[in-house]
């Protein structure tokens, strides 16, 4: 799966690191995912601890968009064979579904495209009624590739206004508040659109910390935010949005537009939402193959967040620790954290993305012999073309040139340089970022 693999594998330290990044990957993968999640009795469709009883059902569709939507897809096909009737689903790259349609939309930034594959899949969901099983996947990446202007909104208002809270400063969180007002899917709303029937939710999340409501900003998940407060967002941080933004909002918050659905909505009675990957299910899978190697795992968190280069500065102090004192696992070891870091660009910025960072941070900072590595689940670094870096203290041979790189956000390079890139291709599915740091003992 890494492709440059033979080129990184400098010692057994090495070895073990790319192990764990490759098992981090493959445990993620759509297919392997929904094969864990779920499984098909002769009678019955289990998906985690809840069974359907298919002979409940006229039609089984499948419907949804993300990265990883197309392996889903793939994976329940296998699993349903000829029980399944249809569905639509909008992918980044092309999938060769049998009985699903798929189409094809643009990430990270939507097109009119994606409008029009998303109207398309939306009249699957409309056709849905009380004989309908409607299994509704959503993974990372939906945000962009399924796009749904309400009313006479346009893609431009959509991504006019974004930019807008972004720049703003806006936190996620109120910025989902206003998205799910402005949709005609998010925020609960394809929990409306597809009552009465029966509608099972499979979430492989990108989100630190797995809210639901936040992946994807929630289709199928309740919205306790109103119209009202989606304005409020807007006077908070005295921002203006585009001229039909606010009379979209306005009508709503008077009433003349319906409210996305609250948790009490009886649009929820036969709706359940399954979370069948995350960023968890990479660090166990990693973890495993670390302790079958012979180190100690020890999972710090899969929660990891905040600037790139400052987090690398606190994960090598613990192996630094580690090294040290034996504490808080004894070398050899293995310590993995997964999340979401970020890179505040300050100059013209350059080559790499966050993983990228991370790595050359950490192997500035590290005063052992510890391997560092990182990348994104997904297959690309921030805007590179590349996973991540793997890299110890002994590849950095000039350190001048490698701080001058870091301080442009210029890491890609540098790293490129040195041949300490790891290149994976789109693999298909994102669950965060992984980090991986190898503690040699006194032997190795």
């Amino acid at each position: 799966m890494i492709r440059n693999r033979s080129a990184l594998a400098d010692s057994p330290a090495h070895e073990v690191a790319l192990d764990c990044l490759e098992a981090a990957v493959d445990a993620a993968a759509p297919a392997v995912a929904t094969k864990s999640a779920i499984e098909r009795g002769s009678e019955t469709l289990t998906i985690g601890e809840m069974a359907y009883d298919l002979d409940n059902y006229s039609d089984i569709v499948i419907v949804g968009g993300g990265k990883a939507t197309g392996g889903v897809t793939r994976g329940l096909e296998s699993i349903l064979g000829d029980a399944l009737s249809g569905g639509h689903v909008v992918v980044k790259q092309t999938v060769d579904t049998e009985t699903v349609r798929s189409s094809v939309g643009d990430h990270p930034l939507p097109s009119d495209r994606n409008v029009e594959a998303t109207a398309d899949m939306l009249e699957t969901v409309d056709e849905a009624d009380e004989d309908t099983l409607v299994l509704f996947v959503l993974t990372g990446g939906a945000s962009a590739l399924l796009s749904a202007p309400a009313g006479d909104l346009t893609l431009d208002d959509l991504q006019t206004t974004t930019d807008r809270l972004l720049s703003g400063g806006v936190p996620i969180e109120e910025i989902n508040a206003v998205r799910k007002h402005l949709s005609d899917l998010k925020g609960g709303q394809i929990a409306r659109r597809a009552a009465p029937a029966t509608v099972a939710g499979l979430l492989i999340s990108d989100v630190v910390g797995n809210d639901l409501s936040t992946i994807g900003s929630g289709p199928s998940v309740p919205d306790e935010t109103t119209y009202d407060d989606a304005l409020g967002v807007f006077e908070r941080y005295d921002l203006t949005p585009p001229p039909a933004v606010r009379d979209h909002l306005e009508a709503g918050r008077d009433g003349r537009i319906s409210e996305t659905p609250f948790p009490d909505d009886s649009a929820f009675d036969r709706v359940t939402n399954h979370l069948i990957g995350d960023n968890a299910t990479a660090l166990d899978a990693a973890a495993a193959v670390a302790e079958e190697a012979g180190y100690e795992p020890l999972v710090l968190t899969s929660r990891l967040r905040g600037e790139a280069r400052e987090v690398a500065e606190s994960l090598v102090a613990i192996a630094e620790e580690a090294t040290a004192t034996g504490t808080p696992v004894e070398p050899p070891a293995v310590l993995l954290a997964g999340g979401e870091t970020t890179v505040t660009v300050t100059g013209d910025g350059g080559q790499g993305g966050p993983n990228q960072e991370f790595v050359l941070s950490g192997a500035l900072d590290h005063d052992g012999d510890a391997v560092i590595a990182a990348i994104d689940t997904d297959g690309e670094d921030g805007s590179s073309d590349v996973a991540g870096a793997i890299a110890d203290g002994t590849v950095v041979d000039d350190r001048e040139r490698a701080r001058d790189a870091l301080l442009a956000n210029d890491a890609g390079s540098y790293l490129s340089e040195i041949e300490a890139t790891v290149e994976t291709g789109p693999t298909g599915t994102n669950v965060n970022d992984v980090a991986v740091i190898v503690v040699r003992d006194g032997n190795e």
